[in-house]
């Protein structure tokens, strides 16, 4: 953008505006301008002609943004008042009416398991008669046929619950039954099941006589040996077999995936369950000056080291001396998973009361509650103590009041130490827990794209729950109303990254991909503001990073992004399809939508949905890079 361009897009008439174009980053503040040379200061950035959110409680909207040379911002109100800070080299944008807001600050997401997934065929969610599945794999193997006869293949995105007709079980013999030897490994979205052929079971030796590991489970036939289905931690008596993605493979397609949130907004983002290969490969992409985002790691407790709390705490602080360098990480947030999903066939979420029969009668499972009260207690305390927060993985009731219990174990022990304990997804929850959130500080850390009415929250829930638990699924407007503090999270790529969508259906309870129209909006729903305050400065809070980012105000950073559309007063359902034109993270350009080089994401309202749209809670493969998938 040339400097007359600039200038004229702020001095001109309005609507003369210069475009978005090969905007630099902040120049070094002894840049030399007139405004300098007057001892004033002057803007590196201007955006004006803008509704500003600023994402301040009550605040009203305003006009234009000044950013500094040392990437924060200068200035936030009218334009006339924006104005004084245009030096002769300043850059000017014309918003042309359209939002300017804090960048989106993601509670829950695992960019890197995206990129890695992104190297894998994939499945994408669809459903698939046994005969069509088959067919699929069959070209898969036909595209690989090199890696004959002994080469794994290894495949994402398979829809767990999508084997047609209904309630058709996954079994090693409808794998076996493919022209190949080679060892077969189906991985669902949600990262919480896997489905082996016969060959991947004898490599792994598994057999009837193997026990279930801690924290998971082998699924059996009639006659107890392994029918091929993996469930949660099951699934590590696999995985160490199959060989990992070729390393700069994996740095590129990691670049891809943080170009990718830096497009969709994202400008700080939790990393929702890192292990120790993952911090590799941020302290490269630091290395190569491709770490688009600041990112706080939520680094991975195995169960065991749950129940061991000094252990955890001595592994987690050599994580942080040795990777604690790494520019643009943030340490100080483990994660723990207390339990599975709950959606049909694979019910691993834990239940204060049991899951149904197909026909509404109450079983005798509960779920599986990896960590009880007291264990999580005791880990809770001590990290609590040394100053780590904890982010736990809960979907089902159950899972919910253990992790609340462990953080009242905690309060009681230490008193409030402002470590921002968090749950995260939240798809069940007592009311009697309501409550319980705000008394405790604990972040409601919710993932809303998945409340709506589809074949993941009926067909797969509703028979299994029955209505009376299904009218509190992601209770966010409850959670609310007992004063709890909400932030937002994708958990990308158990969904595909769509974040305005996410922002729209927090709001509607429908978003742009509804099946059966809008899940319990009259009690649930959240109003505008409170969902792009929940994106942004409610997650900023929950990273403890609130001081600095979340919100537009003068000092804070400028991590901001420019939209293609005013989402404060466009109709809600219009949110789905928004463009960011701009991101900047620390007055930084990391994305330009008018760039040759930024990612093409797709507009969620405009593309059809997969028929899974990722997982469910499995939707937490987020839920478990490792330990139960990804997150």
């Amino acid at each position: 953008m040339s400097s007359d361009l600039s200038r004229r897009g702020l001095l001109a008439a309005a609507g003369a505006g210069a475009a978005v174009t090969a905007l630099p980053g902040p120049r070094a503040a002894a840049a030399s301008d007139a405004g300098s040379r007057t001892g004033r200061r002057s803007a590196a950035l201007i955006i004006h002609n803008a509704r500003v959110f600023t994402g301040l409680p009550g605040a009203r909207i305003q006009e234009a943004v000044a950013v500094g040379r040392d990437g924060t911002l200068l200035a936030v109100g009218r334009s006339a008042d924006v104005r004084r800070l245009l030096g002769r080299d300043t850059d000017v944008v014309d918003a042309r009416g359209h939002t300017v807001m804090s960048g989106l600050v993601d509670g829950h997401t695992h960019p890197l398991g995206a990129a890695s997934r992104s190297l894998q065929k994939s499945l994408d969610d669809e459903k698939f008669t046994v005969p069509q599945l088959q067919a699929a794999l069959k070209k898969m193997l036909e595209d690989t046929a090199s890696a004959e006869p002994d080469g794994w293949l290894t495949v994402e995105g398979w829809n767990f619950a999508g084997l047609l007709p209904a309630g058709t079980a996954p079994h090693h013999s409808m794998l076996d039954a493919l022209p190949t030897r080679r060892p077969v490994h189906l991985q669902a979205s949600d990262g919480h099941n896997s489905w082996v052929n016969r060959r991947a079971l004898e490599l792994a030796g598994i057999t009837a006589s193997t026990p279930d590991p801690t924290g998971g489970r082998i699924v059996r036939g009639a006659d107890g040996s392994a029918t091929g289905l993996l469930k949660d931690r099951a699934q590590d008596l696999v995985r160490p077999l199959i060989p990992g993605p070729d390393r700069d493979a994996l740095l590129k397609a990691s670049e891809r995936a943080l170009a990718q949130a830096a497009a969709a907004g994202i400008t700080t983002y939790l990393d929702a369950s890192v292990s120790t290969s993952q911090l590799e490969t941020y302290a490269a992409l630091a290395g190569r000056g491709t770490l688009l985002q600041r990112v706080a790691p939520a680094l991975r407790l195995s169960l065991d080291q749950v129940k061991d709390p000094r252990g955890a705490l001595a592994h987690l602080r050599t994580l942080r001396k040795t990777y604690g360098e790494v520019r643009g990480l943030c340490f100080g947030t483990a994660k723990v998973y207390l339990d599975g999903v709950i959606e049909y066939p694979a019910q691993t979420a834990a239940l204060l009361s049991p899951y149904l029969d197909r026909n509404g009668r109450p079983t005798k499972d509960h779920g599986d509650l990896y960590a009880t009260s007291a264990q999580y207690g005791r880990l809770a305390t001590l990290l609590d103590r040394a100053g780590w927060q904890l982010h736990a993985h809960a979907i089902g009731d159950r899972a919910v009041r253990t992790a609340l219990d462990g953080y009242e174990a905690a309060r009681r022990a230490n008193g409030r130490r402002g470590n921002r304990h968090t749950i995260a997804h939240l798809e069940l929850v007592d009311p009697s827990d309501y409550r319980r959130f705000a008394s405790l500080g604990v972040i409601a850390c919710m993932q809303l794209q998945w409340a709506m009415r589809d074949e993941w929250t009926m067909g797969s829930l509703l028979p299994y729950i029955g209505e009376r638990r299904h009218r509190r699924l992601y209770p966010a407007g409850s959670l609310r109303r007992h004063g709890a503090t909400l932030s937002g999270g994708s958990d990308w790529p158990v969904d595909p990254l769509q974040s305005w969508n996410q922002i729209r259906t927090a709001v509607d309870r429908e978003g742009a991909f509804a099946e059966e129209g809008a899940l319990y909006p009259e009690t649930e729903s959240l109003s505008r503001t409170a969902a792009l305050r929940m994106h942004t400065a409610g997650s900023a809070y929950q990273l403890r990073m609130e001081r600095v980012i979340g919100t537009l105000t003068e000092g804070r950073a400028a991590d901001l992004v420019l939209l293609d559309r005013d989402v404060t007063r466009i109709p809600v359902r219009e949110i789905s399809d928004t463009e960011v034109r701009l991101t900047l993270v620390g007055g930084r350009v990391v994305h330009e939508a008018s760039s040759s080089a930024a990612p093409r994401l797709a507009r969620s309202a405009a593309t059809a949905r997969p028929a899974r749209i990722a997982g469910v809670h499995g939707r937490h493969d987020a839920c478990g890079c490792g330990q139960h998938g990804k997150g």
